[in-house]
């Protein structure tokens, strides 16, 4: 005698029972009792000749070791070169990430606040951490933390890219901003700081000195990963 099939076996998802199908599911339960392949299986709608929606989702995550954020950092090429996924899909998922990543950065910009550098994080991400070529921004905030501004500075190749001290210093005073937070990506993957870096965020340092503000501290992103010079202790 053999056990009951599961759902998910092979079974055309038209035919699951209601309690099962993704949609039906989100609409009844809500969203909290999906797991993550339901979910995207909601954004992708269909699957291919050998998978449903569901399937083909399980095994998009499984690419990327079941992880959410690894998923949300492959490029759109690596995306299509899936079995199964087209432009239509790949940029579905991309766009779902990227609206993520914009809601995180506005919740932080809305509270105008930074009290560390997650909250730093948070807010420069979805900018520049996916980029293909190195940009450099700063944050200018004023005596309680609160954000003035934030104001791209440079921007340059895939190693790195031009920096000019004076600019900062001009869009602080024009702000009148007392801390500068530096932000820049590393499309290389890697955040650990190279000695131009450290000795950028010195001559800053020593130029807003002379005004009497503070450069609070110097992030590096990169996808999902990030470096704080604050949080190391080398600022």
């Amino acid at each position: 005698m053999t056990s009951g099939r599961n759902v998910s076996e092979k079974i055309p998802l038209a035919d699951w029972s209601d309690q099962d199908k993704p949609r039906e599911k989100f609409v009844q339960q809500g969203p909290s009792v999906l797991s993550d392949a339901e979910l995207i299986a909601i954004l992708l709608r269909t699957g291919n000749a050998t998978e449903n929606a569901v399937e083909l989702s399980k095994r998009i995550l499984a690419t990327c070791h079941n992880s959410l954020n690894t998923l949300a950092n492959v490029t759109l090429e690596d995306l299509r070169k899936i079995h199964g996924i087209g432009q239509v899909k790949a940029v579905t998922l991309m766009a779902a990430f990227e609206l993520g990543r914009r809601i995180r950065a506005e919740a932080v910009e809305q509270s105008r606040v930074v009290k560390n550098s997650a909250d730093m994080m948070e807010l420069i991400q979805p900018k520049i951490a996916h980029l293909k070529h190195e940009e450099f921004w700063i944050i200018l905030l004023n005596q309680a933390a609160n954000i003035l501004k934030m104001v791209q500075i440079g921007k340059g190749g895939l190693t790195s890219t031009t920096v000019d001290v004076r600019l900062i210093m001009q869009e602080a005073l024009v702000q009148k901003a007392t801390g500068i937070i530096l932000c820049h990506n590393h499309p290389s993957g890697s955040v650990r700081p190279s000695n131009l870096d450290k000795s950028l965020t010195n001559q800053v340092k020593e130029a807003a000195a002379l005004l009497n503000i503070r450069v609070m501290d110097h992030i590096i992103v990169s996808g999902n990963a990030y470096f704080s010079f604050a949080d190391e202790g080398i600022l």
